[in-house]
């Protein structure tokens, strides 16, 4: 057994599919399985059973995936060890985050890690649900709720705050909306209801709010339809200073904080790579809202 026919069990096990594990390590679905029949037979033991759901671990597999995560991880360190990088980070990493966070404060905060880290290659994926890390859909992921289960190690990031807002051009058209009363007159601009997948983002359940009257589940989107004049919706601060014209309204009335939280798996915990990526994702974000909040207090 070597650490290739590590990888392999790895990429199946986090795939739950020959052709998706064949997809990530760029071969065949066909090698995938016989790279498995191989280190089932040295192992004398099945690891994966098939079902119509897909390949899932056996007992023996699950007492596997451990110690191959754990080989995994000493591998990348050995590369980034011996790589000659002086102290810098080097590889690929992936951050999985909400798109809000995605959009508006991940591109400029990792470009600047990117700068400083000369052979590093940073994959941002933006998908409006929570990530599974014990999947390896991303090294790490950023949340706007604390998980309570899982092997997980979690990090306060930042706390941002949001607050309602229009365009300009709609709030010259309807005139000025001075009381929480003013909204029953205003299309509200939210998530799809059934479609909010932390209760953290429920944000008019907090508020009292009216009923939603344009949705997405994607917050970005939400904020292009307040830029376009289509109504009236809860937004992040951050987000503010991207999109000339919006304003905040009922700032007395109506304010609500929330906090990124950085989750990584729990057998990750001793990557100093990771941690110094953590770190520096931390040091950035926290900056950035710092800066864009006060460019969205001074409109």
């Amino acid at each position: 057994m070597d650490w290739d026919d590590l990888r392999v069990f790895l990429a199946v096990a986090r795939a739950e599919s020959l052709s998706g594990a064949g997809r990530a390590l760029k071969c065949d679905a066909a090698t995938v399985g016989r790279r498995i029949a191989r280190l089932e037979e040295a192992f004398g033991a099945k690891l994966f059973v098939k079902s119509p759901q897909g390949y899932a671990l056996t007992e023996a597999g699950s007492r596997l995936l451990p110690h191959a995560e754990q080989a995994e991880q000493a591998m990348a360190g050995a590369a980034e060890e011996l790589g000659g990088s002086a102290g810098r980070l080097t590889g690929q990493l992936r951050i999985g985050a909400p798109d809000g966070c995605a959009n508006y404060l991940l591109p400029q905060v990792c470009a600047a890690i990117c700068d400083a880290n000369p052979g590093l290659e940073i994959h941002i994926v933006a998908l409006p649900r929570v990530f599974n890390l014990s999947k390896r859909e991303a090294d790490m992921a950023i949340a706007v709720s604390r998980p309570t289960a899982g092997r997980l190690t979690v990090q306060k990031l930042t706390d941002y705050q949001l607050h309602l807002a229009a365009h300009e051009d709609y709030l010259g058209q309807v005139g000025p909306i001075t009381t929480r009363s003013d909204l029953k007159a205003h299309r509200m601009i939210g998530y799809i209801p059934d479609m909010i997948f932390d209760k953290e983002l429920d944000y008019f359940a907090e508020t009292g709010g009216e009923a939603v009257g344009l949705a997405s589940n994607s917050v970005s989107v939400q904020m292009q339809m307040v830029r376009a004049g289509a109504g009236v919706g809860i937004v992040h601060d951050f987000a503010i200073p991207f999109c000339p014209g919006v304003r905040r309204v009922l700032l007395d009335q109506v304010s609500l904080s929330r906090t990124f939280w950085l989750i990584r798996h729990a057998d990750d915990r001793r990557s100093e790579r990771l941690t110094r990526l953590a770190d520096a994702l931390g040091q950035g974000l926290r900056a950035e809202v710092t800066r864009l909040e006060a460019l969205a207090a001074s409109y």
